[in-house]
């Protein structure tokens, strides 16, 4: 998929799944279940088992649709690489390695990096990233998101880490123009016991959410 087309569904959407140390068994069930609940941007992390195995499952699977498949967790370039030649639509990371941005713009893959200081969100930006990532994001909160928008609000984030149905609406308000939410969206005991139906009303109550947000005046 074109990168431009890649950016325009996570913005669209809003949201992006943090798919973390899940077993392969049932990756198929846990993509299928956020996807009927409106995700159409997974991530998968690379430390992960068996990451590249699941990027290649999911996506294939999920050939025929609109929703895209990334890696995420990638610290160095040769990771990036194997990620993209699985498949990876998008990488994200929680670092910044610029490396990885280099790679990433040689392969036309849409590059996240992770930031969280204003010097390296501008560092990210000036090296090519095309959005960064706030993280952890619940260490510095939606008001910081809020205050750095002020004077780089050409710079597109995504806050990651502790996002959760309470705080949700905060960050998009503050300027996020998406989501990365992983374990409060991923149940946990859910998934242990099969019940994917949750995963799919959590998915719902996110994206009702993030709706709602960014359709109130700030």
């Amino acid at each position: 998929m074109d990168k431009s087309k890649v950016l325009k569904v996570i913005e669209d959407t809003g949201l992006v799944a943090v798919i973390r140390g899940m077993e392969l068994a049932k990756m198929a069930n846990i993509a299928k279940a956020l996807v009927a609940g409106g995700v159409k941007a997974l991530e998968i992390t690379m430390n992960s088992s068996q990451p590249l195995k699941m990027i290649e499952e999911v996506k294939s699977l999920l050939e025929d649709t609109d929703v895209i498949i990334g890696a995420g967790t990638v610290l160095d370039p040769e990771t990036a690489r194997a990620a993209i030649l699985a498949g990876a639509e998008f990488i994200f990371a929680p670092n910044l390695n610029l490396k990885v941005i280099e790679l990433c713009r040689r392969y036309d893959k849409l590059v996240m990096p992770g930031v969280m200081t204003p010097t390296e969100i501008v560092t990210a930006w000036e090296a090519g990233a095309d959005l960064v990532k706030v993280f952890p994001a619940q260490v510095v909160g939606p008001e910081f998101i809020k205050s750095v928008k002020g004077p780089l609000n050409h710079i597109k984030m995504i806050p990651t880490g502790g996002i959760n149905l309470d705080n949700a609406a905060d960050y998009i308000k503050a300027g996020a123009i998406a989501l990365g939410v992983g374990g409060s969206l991923l149940d946990k005991k859910a998934i242990a016991n099969e019940d994917y139906e949750i995963l799919t009303e959590r998915a719902r109550a996110f994206q009702r959410i993030i709706e709602k947000a960014r359709n109130q005046p700030n």
